[in-house]
């Protein structure tokens, strides 16, 4: 009984479609391009191997928790910058809602537009049944590898984390 309830599990998951998965420390990041809030064009492609690119995915512009976390980076980006670091923000809204953020908050990074969700697909950043990105960040390093994920829904530990991973990668 239990390898026929396995079975009907299994056939039940395929039909509903997996999820994607969240890259793992030494994943090599997906490959996105998207276009920024001011609808340039910007490809991971071209930051690799020249930047540490710390890529986070956030619910929705001008929201509390979501401001908490783009004005701890903006505030940083300096000593983000020192070690190489590019920040960069994703998530579904729009153009047009990224420029009223940014304008808002003087957020000194891109902002991706990703109102289709296939940056946040690829990432596995994609909240179930919903059009909206969860909270997670991603440091990729020079290789184009995931060097740290930190996967939580509040804000705070996201540049705390961050910096650590710089850190650590600093130190080899």
């Amino acid at each position: 009984m239990p390898l026929l309830a396995s079975a009907l599990l299994a056939g039940i998951s395929l039909c509903l479609g997996e999820e994607a998965k969240t890259p793992k420390v030494g994943d090599t990041a997906p490959a996105i391009e998207a276009k920024d809030q001011d609808g340039k064009t910007w490809k991971l492609a071209d930051v690799v191997g020249k930047k540490i690119v710390l890529l986070y995915f956030y619910p929705k512009d001008d929201t509390p928790g979501c401001t908490k976390e783009a004005c701890a980076f903006r505030d940083n980006i300096g000593d983000l910058k020192k070690d190489k670091v590019e920040v960069v923000g994703v998530s579904f809204d729009s153009a047009e809602s990224h420029q009223k953020f940014i304008s808002n908050h003087n957020l000194n990074f891109p902002l991706l537009v990703d109102t289709d969700g296939k940056i946040a697909e690829a990432y596995g950043a994609k909240m179930p049944q919903r059009n909206m990105a969860r909270r997670v960040s991603f440091l990729i390093g020079l290789d184009g590898k995931i060097a740290h994920v930190t996967d939580n829904p509040k804000p705070d530990p996201h540049l705390t984390e961050m910096k650590e991973a710089v850190e650590k990668m600093k130190k080899g």
